[in-house]
């Protein structure tokens, strides 16, 4: 089944180059726009799995309609196109809940591994934030608790995967999904495989 996109891009040719781009990579693009306050509702009447957000945009700035996309508590991906002089948003962007971003002008090989990389973010982000529930409901429902527990989480993924990247090169994919996959297979937490990583003792 196609991944379904919806893009918010103010200049027209960019819009429509990005449509025909993703078409012809096999994305459904089920909604468009060239202003940032509009963006949210066609992502909340359509549920994309990503959403692809211009930075400077009418109505609101890509970074406005992030948050209020995350705010929405749908499992969607978001990606960021910035101009090069724009580089110093994406911390800002990060925090704003955006999964990787894009700098204009740019190729059409560098686009589908963007979008990869910013659903295979967010997929990662929600297997933590399943098993921080998991964890919840077994420990009387503690909401800090658990909060605390998935920053140190993801804080241990996070260096176990680099670990995995550098010293064995796998891909940012791979490697969370080698501790995934290790931790369901020794129905243990992803938080005890990345330390196991971390230490040497669990390896590909």
């Amino acid at each position: 089944m196609a991944r379904r996109v919806v893009i918010a891009e103010d200049e027209a040719i960019i819009r429509l180059d990005l449509k025909e781009i993703l078409q012809d990579e096999g994305y459904d693009v089920v909604g468009e726009t060239g202003r940032g306050d509009e963006v949210v509702d066609l992502v909340r009447r359509h549920r994309p799995d990503l959403a692809i957000l211009d930075v400077k945009m009418p109505g609101a700035d890509g970074l406005a309609a992030a948050r209020a996309i995350a705010g929405l508590e749908q499992r969607v991906a978001v990606l960021i196109l910035t101009a090069f002089s724009q580089r110093n948003l994406i911390e800002e962007a990060r925090e704003a809940g955006v999964a990787a971003y894009l700098v204009k002008p740019f190729q059409r090989a560098e686009l589908v591994p963007a979008i990869d990389q910013a659903v295979s973010r967010c997929e990662q982000e929600w297997a933590i934030e399943a098993e921080a529930a998991q964890v919840q409901a077994s420990n009387g429902g503690n909401a800090q608790a658990t909060a605390e527990d998935k920053l140190e989480t993801r804080r241990l993924v996070d260096g176990a995967k680099d670990l995995l990247m550098e010293r064995y090169g796998l891909a940012e994919s791979d490697a969370f999904n080698f501790i995934q996959k290790t931790a369901m297979g020794s129905r243990s937490r992803m938080s005890d495989v990345a330390r196991q990583v971390l230490d040497g003792t669990t390896t590909p």
